[in-house]
């Protein structure tokens, strides 16, 4: 028992990942508000900011999709180290050049969203792939555990730079850390071995498409995030709270979410994955509601705090259903594709969200973003089950045949034995 513990993920290269992990997601985190912060100071410049965000993140989504789909075991090292030096020219181009004509920097943000897009889900393979079966869940959620840490201080590293150094020098920051995550992945391994059990003949497109409803289950997930994010402000407001809450109240959720996928770690769950996936979804569904229902400042912090903790429990349960419904070689693809399609979670509940507000109260936005949440539960929660059986039942022809074809090797060895017996009786 003492083997499946958090201690023993502290070896020297899982910290070697971690390095390399904090090194690439920082920049990550941080992009959104440095762009901001990059041209503020323009005329307009807190409108292009957001336009430059809206632009980064739209390179995540395609890169993601795109470059992740492209990802293979054997040279997994040298597309991510692309990607990444790629993504670190990007970040250099916009510190370096911040009086660029706005199409400039605009495409600069879209290459530093899109070429390292496939980190992610490279990295996360790279992790899995090379601790014990045992520990894949501690990994998970120690993972998540660092990448919440990781978005809790990239907003702060960015305003501190941005306000005490100068406009760019994030963006530069930004840089620095991507570069240093290319030379870090030397010392990681090149790759992960592809399971000989693998789908042959399928191909990748088709593969990653199969695993649909996890997709949507995580996009789900995501769009109660961007309720909670977007439109708590304005709740706030509404209930006529003080808005200077909104940021506590937030950090109080991350920390929450750090602490709970550490929670999910610590021992084994009844019940299979998508069932603990669906039970956790509805749970933050409930709490995002209750936020948006209940009009007192502690309870809406409690419903946040809750939120976090089953938020961080969701997201480890989605990572290991796509082992579960993927072959090995498509992993790294299938976490790529899991990070593009939460990107458009967030993008669309962001859109809803402003539509409603336009029309309705922050607690109707709300509401309306939980119901569109349990729409998409309902379908990723009867697609997997159709996904899995299926999944099952290809398995067990597979076994039947693998049996049928020992039965028959056995016969005929047990004949060859017998023709031997005779030839050598003779007549």
């Amino acid at each position: 028992m003492a083997g499946n513990t958090y201690r023993a993920l502290m070896t020297r290269p899982v910290l070697s990942w971690a390095a390399v992990a904090v090194a690439a997601r920082m920049p990550v985190a941080m992009a959104p508000l440095a762009l901001v912060f990059l041209v503020r100071e323009r005329p307009g410049g807190y409108a292009l900011g957001a336009e430059l965000a809206a632009v980064y993140v739209v390179g995540e989504v395609i890169g993601a999709a795109l470059l992740g789909a492209r990802l293979r075991p054997a040279r997994a090292r040298r597309h991510l180290a692309g990607g990444l030096a790629a993504g670190a020219a990007a970040f250099a181009g916009l510190g370096l050049l911040p009086d660029a004509p706005d199409p400039v920097l605009g495409a600069f943000a879209l290459l530093a969203g899109a070429a390292p897009a496939a980190s992610p889900g490279g990295l996360r393979a790279l992790l899995t792939e090379h601790v014990r079966t045992g520990l894949v869940a501690k990994a998970l959620s120690a993972e998540a555990t660092l990448t919440y840490a990781v978005w809790a201080a990239a907003p702060a590293a960015a305003g501190g730079l941005a306000f005490g150094v100068a406009s760019y020098a994030p963006l530069l920051l930004a840089a620095a850390l991507m570069a240093l995550s290319v030379a870090g992945l030397w010392a990681l391994p090149d790759g992960w071995v592809a399971d000989e059990s693998d789908r042959a003949g399928a191909s990748m497109v088709r593969t990653l498409a199969a695993a649909w409803p996890v997709y949507v289950s995580g996009a789900a997930a995501m769009s109660l995030l961007a309720l909670a994010e977007l439109v708590l402000p304005a709740l706030l407001e509404q209930r006529a709270l003080a808005v200077s809450w909104a940021g506590p109240l937030l950090a109080g959720y991350s920390l929450a979410a750090a602490a709970g996928a550490l929670l999910y770690g610590l021992r084994s769950w009844p019940g299979r994955l998508r069932t603990q996936s669906l039970i956790l979804l509805l749970g933050v569904s409930g709490c995002v509601a209750v936020a948006g229902l209940v009009p007192a400042l502690g309870a809406i912090a409690a419903a946040l705090v809750v939120a976090g903790l089953l938020q961080a429990g969701l997201q480890v349960t989605r990572a290991l259903g796509l082992r579960a419904v993927l072959p090995q070689s498509a992993l790294a693809a299938g976490y790529s594709m899991m990070y593009s399609v939460v990107g458009v979670g967030y993008a669309a509940s962001a859109s809803l969200s402003g539509a409603v507000l336009s029309l309705a109260p922050p607690s109707t936005a709300i509401l309306a973003g939980v119901a569109l949440t349990l729409l998409l539960t309902v379908a990723s929660a009867f697609g997997e089950l159709r996904l899995v059986r299926a999944r099952e039942s290809e398995e067990a022809v597979c076994a039947g045949g693998s049996a049928a074809g020992q039965a028959e090797q056995a016969g005929q060895a047990g004949q060859a034995e017998q023709a031997d017996q005779a030839v050598g009786e003779g007549p």
